[in-house]
């Protein structure tokens, strides 16, 4: 049972404090799960987050089913899922009747205003963190900048741009 709260509240953290969604949770993620819980080791996490880019739904979400599951079987799966939304549907209610009851004020407008570089901050952080153990050879960074080139400068279909590079990581590696 304490394992249970001990997950739902790791998740709740991770949903409560990880503005920016999906790639700004990385950093926050992976020190919950790996560092202080030990629930997945850390290539494992980067399984999950890749994993988690290739099925749908937001990274937080596939995570926490994954190690909910792996760490309490199916009802750990369903109480970390709950845990990693549950802080976005509390915030999301009092932010939408607080917006929509003060909608033109300035203060609410410099308040967004602040918390965007923050955004990119975490962003920049997670991509960083992510890089880092994946960067293992002149191989695997020449796929970065393929995929990165494909993406956004060619503007080709980031699904088949995930294909390419796993065709790649085949007859390369």
């Amino acid at each position: 049972m304490m394992e249970l709260v001990k997950l739902f509240l790791s998740f709740f953290k991770t949903g409560a404090f990880s503005f920016g969604g999906g790639y700004a949770m990385i950093p926050l993620l992976q020190s919950e799960l790996v560092v202080k819980n030990g629930w997945v080791s850390g290539t494992e996490f980067m399984d999950i987050v890749t994993i988690s880019q290739m099925t749908p739904g937001p990274i937080a979400i596939n995570a926490a089913t994954f190690v909910g599951y792996r760490a309490q079987g199916v009802i750990g799966s369903v109480v970390a899922t709950i845990g990693v939304v549950m802080p976005s549907f509390i915030i999301m209610s009092i932010l939408y009747y607080i917006i929509t009851k003060y909608k033109d004020s300035r203060l609410i407008d410099d308040l967004i205003n602040g918390v965007k570089p923050v955004v990119i901050a975490l962003i920049a952080s997670a991509g960083i963190t992510t890089a880092m153990p994946i960067i293992t050879s002149v191989k695997s960074i020449l796929i970065g900048i393929l995929v990165y080139y494909l993406v956004y400068i060619r503007k080709v279909d980031s699904i088949l741009s995930i294909v390419i590079a796993g065709v790649l990581g085949v007859i390369l590696f």
